[in-house]
């Protein structure tokens, strides 16, 4: 007598690809997504010099430029590559001193796609030989002459009140907030170390790096160029603190008074939607946390909740 045949498994009409785990599909969906989001997060390459005359820092400055791209005029809207750049020489006696200059100068009268923001009293630039004020900050303290050159004569800029300096990024001549890839600063009479530098920031107000501008070789009148190139568009705010000290008093006691000259950055671009938000990352969280709680949820009788075996 020959036992009965054990009940054959009913052939299965679905495809092969219903045997793929639930959470396979949820790390397919993801791992596209992740890597997008690491592109924005490139190392950044900083570019730095400092020396007693233009012609050391001139190499590095050099460099920064040709990293960023051409040259783009000072015209309204992004040109999607390249750089712009200010070095103050061309603003108008009106606005410079002993005038202040608008914050938003470089985004209006002269459509650059920056405005600038400072905890002080507002901006100065300083005046041009022949001007009848006196150059190189003097107006504010009769040494600083001696104590400031040029990397692009005549002119350099300075916060008011405060030795920190905000630079937004704006589609130039307009309030649309954008992105930028680098930006970089001459500075004057750097005199410490770990003091004078540059902090990025993104789109979400999160600190991308702080670095630090090199001390000149000089006692006074040194020239340090800093520039930080993170390669794609993810800067949104530069936060430049210049020295220790807002300009007023006599570079003594540990005093250490900077003031600056070119800003060299990457074309301002608007702000892409592909940009992670921190809501929209919150719902890739939980759409992927939902996706493996479905690979854990038993299953229906007789129907596999993993890999077919």
């Amino acid at each position: 007598m020959h036992s009965p045949k054990p009940a054959s498994r009913p052939a299965s009409n679905r495809s092969p690809s219903r045997w793929i785990p639930r959470w396979a599909t949820a790390a397919v969906v993801a791992l596209p997504i992740l890597a997008s989001i690491g592109l924005a997060e490139a190392a950044p390459v900083t570019f730095s010099a400092s020396g007693a005359n233009p012609a050391a820092i001139q190499g590095q400055v050099d460099a920064f430029r040709a990293a960023l791209g051409g040259l783009n005029p000072n015209l309204a809207g992004s040109a999607g590559t390249g750089r712009r750049e200010i070095n103050w020489d061309g603003v108008p006696d009106a606005r410079s001193v002993p005038n202040p200059l608008p914050a938003d100068f470089f985004n209006t009268t002269s459509p650059r796609g920056v405005v600038f923001a400072t905890p002080g009293t507002g901006f100065q630039v300083s005046a041009n030989p022949g001007s009848g004020a006196p150059v190189e900050f003097g107006n504010i303290n009769a040494s600083y002459p001696g104590y400031f050159a040029t990397f692009s004569p005549q002119r350099l800029f300075t916060a008011l009140g405060s030795n920190v300096v905000d630079v937004d990024f704006f589609v130039p001549g307009s309030t649309t907030p954008a992105l930028t890839r680098g930006f970089g600063a001459v500075f004057t009479d750097v005199d410490l170390a770990n003091t004078t530098s540059l902090a990025f920031f993104d789109v979400n107000n999160l600190l991308l790096g702080s670095f630090f501008a090199p001390p000149g070789l000089t006692g006074s009148e040194s020239l340090s160029f800093l520039g930080v190139d993170f390669g794609t568009a993810v800067i949104s705010r530069v936060r430049i603190t210049s020295g220790n000290s807002a300009l007023g008093p006599n570079e003594a006691g540990g005093i250490d008074l900077v003031v600056m000259d070119d800003f060299i950055y990457g074309e301002p671009i608007a702000r892409a939607a592909t940009v992670p938000e921190p809501g929209t990352l919150a719902l890739f969280g939980s759409a992927v946390a939902g996706l493996v709680a479905l690979r854990r949820r038993p299953g229906k009788a007789g129907e596999s909740t993993g890999a077919h075996t």
